[in-house]
């Protein structure tokens, strides 16, 4: 274990930088799946009918490639991104696509007599949406979108390779620097202990998510999951 006291102030950057990217990535990809979630409940066909164009496109392309597509494409079209920015840019738009899903399919799930029964009370539409659905919608949305983040803090892993210093591209630098120096790679207890931060936080993070769903009193048998199907292949 010297070895990783040696290099703990580097690690904790690493590892800094990785909470850094998963939670901006939560906040982009919350703002974006809030809004377009709702969008998506809407009357507007052709609205609808975009935004499930959104989901379905980058749900459908491997991660690694929209983070690659947006960091070294996206320059070639006067888009120039910093390598966080990048990763950033491109775990929202799969996060928001499987989080428009998880708000769309969550404000659904409200039964149709209690939007009929305010629209009776001359309700209007923003009033039906902040006072009724969002207090039943709330409590299936909540467990699957802390799900989605346990999903985001694997995947900001992409960033080392695009040069992002983040926990795993550190633990690389790690093995190299030691190799080069001491002519002994330590990739075993170097990769274990990235492997079981990365178990710890991820545990800690379903837990909160079955936690939440206790909490919220949402029962397994009541309501199939909201989480979309495909979403923990994507990663």
């Amino acid at each position: 274990m010297d070895i990783i006291l040696d290099n703990w102030p580097l690690i904790q950057k690493g590892l800094g930088m990785t909470l850094g990217l998963a939670v901006v990535t939560l906040l982009f990809s919350t703002l974006v799946s809030l809004i377009l979630g709702v969008m998506a409940t809407l009357h507007s066909r052709m609205l609808r009918w975009s935004i499930h164009g959104y989901v379905e496109f980058f749900r459908a392309i491997p991660l690694i490639v929209n983070v690659f597509f947006v960091y070294f494409v996206l320059p070639t079209l006067g888009l120039d991104l910093s390598p966080f920015a990048a990763v950033v840019f491109g775990l929202t738009l799969w996060g928001s696509a499987n989080g428009i899903e998880i708000v769309r399919a969550g404000i659904e799930a409200v039964p149709a007599h209690q939007w009929r029964s305010a629209w009776a009370l001359g309700m209007r539409q923003w009033e039906v949406y902040w006072h009724i659905v969002a207090p039943q919608a709330i409590r299936l949305i909540v467990p699957p979108f802390t799900g989605l983040l346990t999903l985001l803090v694997q995947a900001t892993s992409l960033g080392a390779l695009v040069g992002v210093t983040e926990f795993l591209k550190v633990g690389q630098i790690i093995i190299e620097r030691s190799a080069v120096m001491n002519g002994v790679s330590p990739a075993f207890l170097v990769y274990g202990f990235v492997l079981a931060v990365y178990f710890i936080i991820c545990s800690a993070l379903s837990w909160l998510s079955r936690y939440l769903e206790r909490r919220l009193g949402r029962k397994s048998n009541r309501k199939p999951s909201l989480v979309p199907s495909g979403m923990r292949e994507a990663v």
